[in-house]
């Protein structure tokens, strides 16, 4: 009969245990080749872990080399000589291998085995709280997808590289900058002098859009995200908490085509212009733009759609519309502290995946008819303090009352934060009739 799960042992390899610590004894310079991999709790046997936690202190004290002599006595000193096999244990592990030669070899065995542990333990948690019926399914879900990203980034090896390593990959990347005519790092918004400034947006950063209603906050969020998927086919996602999928449909439609949406909603449209409509809706057809319109969604819903958004379709950016929408998992907080706990754990999202996240937020009524700060951003001032970059857009409304007719609106976008490069204003145009921003210089 197959052995019960309980009867199993977990996964360990004590040769390779043993090899790990005869090889950094053999030769203490190997100790940083082994960091890159495990740690202590990496290894199964309670004597190799204490053996390799002793080794790392002496290597941490940095006064003498961790060799049969210095380890035992250290062994002793922390009084765990006896439980780690004693004095001819430790001894005995040199004998194991020849050389250290192989080090990062037994060290990823080591690994290995370790994860093996850490994933039965992470399935035996996740199994017992699936049948705690006093927690959601759906916080159960978030848990474990937040566990099992962490375990994965945690075992991810780190090295430092020489410069001779580096610079054929560096030469590369300055190629193809030179070819692309383009001087961003990150990726393209679409605006030229807004993208000098911040060298595109940059991954692992949360980007805050801040305006007051009807200024365009979700049409810059639009031509932007239309710039990254239709034009430069980078894939992007757009949770839209506020307009349903159809009606961002219809804006992207508007945009590209250059047709008011009002008449595109009401079908009286010529041959010329459906024949345009057509191929404006070929080019977004083929976008990787991925549209989500789930309204109140909940945070550990977007957290949980976001990840499977970048590895199930490689999204590299996503817009999140907008951020004071979300529904906080902790409800019974106060209001600004759920607005807090959402936006620490957008930048979260943005860290985790290694991309940015755009988020578009209200400003208070206090910044009607002036110039927006920092202070005027809606509900909760650690979105202030959480975000890499915050924008602002303003216009003047009374001009917005006298130009009704007008085909144009100038606007500023306004660089309020910059964790890494300048603040400043950029100034762009809204064209109404197509709910789109463009760059000054450019016309339809």
């Amino acid at each position: 009969m197959a052995a019960s799960l309980k009867e199993r042992i977990p996964p360990h390899n004590q040769e390779a245990e043993q090899a790990a610590l005869g090889a950094v004894m053999l030769d203490n310079d190997t100790i940083d080749t082994a960091l890159q991999y495990i740690r202590p709790d990496d290894f199964y046997a309670t004597a190799n872990r204490r053996v390799f936690q002793a080794i790392l202190n002496l290597h941490n004290q940095g006064r003498q080399k961790a060799d049969i002599i210095t380890v035992v006595a250290e062994l002793r000193k922390m009084g765990e000589l006896d439980a780690a096999g004693g004095p001819a244990y430790v001894a005995s592990l040199t004998n194991v291998v020849p050389s250290s030669a192989n080090i990062d070899h037994y060290s990823k065995l080591v690994q290995d085995c370790s994860l093996r542990r850490a994933m039965l333990r992470l399935s035996a948690e996740m199994n017992t709280n699936s049948f705690d019926e006093s927690v959601e399914a759906r916080m159960v879900l978030e848990e474990a997808q937040q566990r099992i990203y962490e375990l994965g980034e945690n075992r991810l090896s780190s090295s430092f590289k020489s410069t001779r390593d580096l610079m054929p990959g560096t030469i590369a990347m300055i190629e193809k900058l030179r070819a692309s005519k383009e001087f961003y790092t990150g990726i393209p918004s679409g605006f030229e002098e807004l993208d000098k400034m911040t060298s595109g947006f940059q991954n692992s950063e949360l980007i805050i859009i801040g305006a007051r209603p009807s200024i365009g906050k979700t049409a810059l969020a639009l031509t932007m995200a239309s710039h990254i998927a239709i034009r430069k086919k980078i894939p992007a996602a757009f949770f839209s908490l506020e307009m349903s999928n159809v009606h961002l449909c219809l804006r992207l439609i508007s945009s590209e085509a250059g047709i008011e949406s009002e008449k595109i909603r009401s079908g009286l449209l010529s041959q010329r212009e459906m024949d345009t409509i057509t191929n404006a809706m070929g080019k977004i057809y083929e976008a990787p733009l991925y549209i989500e319109d789930t309204p109140g969604m909940k945070l550990m819903d977007l957290r949980s759609r976001a990840r499977r958004a970048c590895s199930q379709f490689g999204v590299k950016v996503i817009f999140v519309d907008y951020l004071t929408l979300i529904t906080s998992d902790s409800r019974d907080l106060p209001r600004h502290e759920q607005i807090a706990d959402i936006s620490r754990s957008l930048k979260s999202l943005a860290r985790e995946l290694d991309i940015p996240v755009i988020a578009l937020s209200q400003l208070r009524r206090d910044a009607e008819g002036k110039q927006p700060n920092l202070a005027d951003i809606r509900e909760s001032g650690s979105i202030e303090q959480d975000a890499d970059l915050v924008m602002f857009l303003h216009r003047d409304r009374e001009t917005d009352a006298k130009q009704k007719k007008e085909p144009k609106k100038e606007t500023e976008l306004i660089i309020a934060k910059q964790r890494n490069g300048p603040i400043g204003l950029v100034n762009i145009m809204f064209i109404p009739r197509y709910a789109r921003f463009t760059s000054l210089e450019k016309t339809y």
